[in-house]
This record gives structure tokens, sequence and C-alpha cells, in this order.
């Protein structure tokens, strides 16, 4: 009865840089490369150094309020995928991977863009920290640098990434840890039909003074119907989840539909500030970083991506 994680889970949260972890802590519908900026040609009396024309890889792939995603970053996290997908097989999206790997990184993006408004930065001295302590940890220069090139890294571009790493995950933190550790509570069981007339017809018992523990025994004689304690956002089925806040201990729920079946519910206790379980809060904790992500998108401006 609980929720599960997102449609596609921000699997950068879960397969970090290696780096992150030393410091702990389809297709787009528009893929067109933007053109590297263009200025004025100078004077013969300007003496302006010459530099190396762009590379495809230095090019914009896709622009989050004005700040690139370089071609090169969505190469390397692009092929990253690849390798953990081909690690875990199901696990990971399989259809429209391109789409999943730049979904992630625009919200990578977004959460390293509001730590730096909210004064966090990775700067050069926790850069180099981490990596210094990258470096001992894999067994010195040469093994890292081998795993950079396994990653699809450059030294700059790992970088580049990890400062973006670093500073999203302050920001996921903040998010996170502003789910409190109590709620609102309830304790609950249920009789769930699978037909809406085998519902009404338990209701039709209820109502007629067959106790609710008879009902359970006879329909589920191993759990007896119990959800446990649980706050709101805790269920998948919204409609089930309104019902049950609005009942007072003792009272039982009439026939309520949703997508796996039919419920009858009573609520056994309520408590308005009880201890979250660990697996309450941390459901609580992704639906808070999903409604965040979500307005932060909203609010923002792309170019050559779709959110």
């Amino acid at each position: 009865m609980k929720k599960v994680p997102l449609r596609h889970p921000l699997w950068w949260l879960l397969i970090a840089l290696y780096l992150a972890a030393c410091g702990s802590t389809a297709t787009p519908e528009a893929t067109v490369t933007l053109p590297p900026v263009v200025e004025a040609a100078p004077t013969e009396s300007e003496a302006a150094p010459e530099e190396a024309a762009p590379t495809q890889a230095d090019v914009a792939y896709a622009m989050v309020n004005g700040e690139a995603i370089l071609q090169s970053a969505f190469d390397a996290n692009l092929a990253r995928y690849q390798a953990a997908q081909a690690e875990a097989g199901t696990l990971l999206a399989t259809e429209n991977v391109e789409q999943v790997v730049l979904d992630d990184m625009v919200r990578r993006l977004l959460l390293a863009q509001s730590a730096r408004e909210n004064g966090f930065t990775a700067d050069d001295a926790l850069l180099d920290e981490r990596i210094a302590n990258t470096i001992a940890s894999i067994g010195g220069q040469e093994a890292f640098g081998a795993w950079l090139v396994a990653n699809s890294f450059t030294p700059d571009l790992f970088r580049q990434e990890l400062a973006i790493e670093i500073e999203a995950a302050w920001m996921r933190d903040q998010i996170v840890n502003s789910v409190p550790q109590t709620a609102e509570q309830v304790l609950a069981r249920e009789v769930l039909s699978f037909t809406e007339f085998e519902a009404q017809r338990l209701l039709s018992q209820l109502d007629s003074g067959v106790e609710f523990d008879t009902i359970v025994t006879n329909n589920d004689p191993q759990g007896l119907g119990y959800l446990g304690w649980f706050p709101r956002g805790y269920l998948l089925q919204v409609e089930l989840e309104e019902a049950v806040f609005a009942l007072e201990p003792g009272q039982h729920s009439n026939v309520i539909a949703s997508e796996i079946g039919f419920h009858i519910v009573q609520v056994l206790e309520k408590d308005p500030d009880r201890q979250l379980t660990q697996d309450a809060r941390l459901t609580l904790q992704r639906q808070a970083l999903a409604d965040w992500l979500e307005q932060r998108i909203a609010q923002s401006q792309f170019e050559n991506y779709t959110p």
C-alpha cells in the first residue's frame, strides 16, 4: 500500500560519482547542438591570441536557466548510464535512455543552481580535497587516470561534473532533511475485495451489526487486514488515504474504489504527532524531492529540452 519511487528514479542520486562517495556524501524532442558564441573579429591593432576552435564536445547540448549542459558531459553521463545498465539489466530504464539521462542531468543542475542561490558552492578547496581523497583511495594517480578513462571523463570534465554533483547533493539534503521526524498518523485495517458486488455485500454485513473483526478474520485470517501506522502521503491510493484520515477511531468507511480493488477501511487509532518509521519518512522525503523538482521545472527556462 505504500508509495513507490518516481517513474524514472533519479539514478544519479543512487549511482553517484565515485568521488562523491569518497567525500561522504528517449531521444530528446530537440537535440539541436547550439553553436558556439561568435565574437566580433579583432582589428589589426588588437593582439588577440589564437584559440583552438571548439570541438563538437565543447558545445551545449541543452540550456537550463542560461547554464549549459555540454555535449561532452551528456556523452559521458550516457556512457556511464549504459555501462550501469549493462550490469543492472532491467533495474534501469532500457528505453529512451538518452531522454532519461538528460532528464536526470537537468534535475541535477536545477538542484545545483538552487544550492548556489542558497549560498553553497563547491569551491576549489573542496574539489581539490575530494579529488585528493579519491586518488588516495583508488590507488594513486595512475589508477585514478584509468578510472577517468573507463568512465568517459577527462580531468576537467570530471571536476566540472563533481562540482555539480556536490552542489546538487547539498541541495537535495536540504530538501529531504526538511521533512519532519513526526507527523499525524492513523492505525488502520482494511478489507479488500476484487468486485464491487462483494465489497457491497461486506459493507451490508457491517452496517447490520457484524463486527469488523469477524469480517477481516473471514477475509484475511493471517494479516487481519492491518495497514499499520501511516502518515498522509504514504499510500498509493489517494482516494483511500483521504477517506481514512476523515474517519475517527472505531469508524469504518463506505466502499472505496481504487485501481487495485474495492476497499472498506476501519481506523483503530489516531496520533497527531507520531514518530515516522524509517520507511514512511523515506517515502515522504522522496515525494518532497519530487514536488520540489516539479515546482522548480515549472519556474525554469530551457533550450533544446522539453520537461
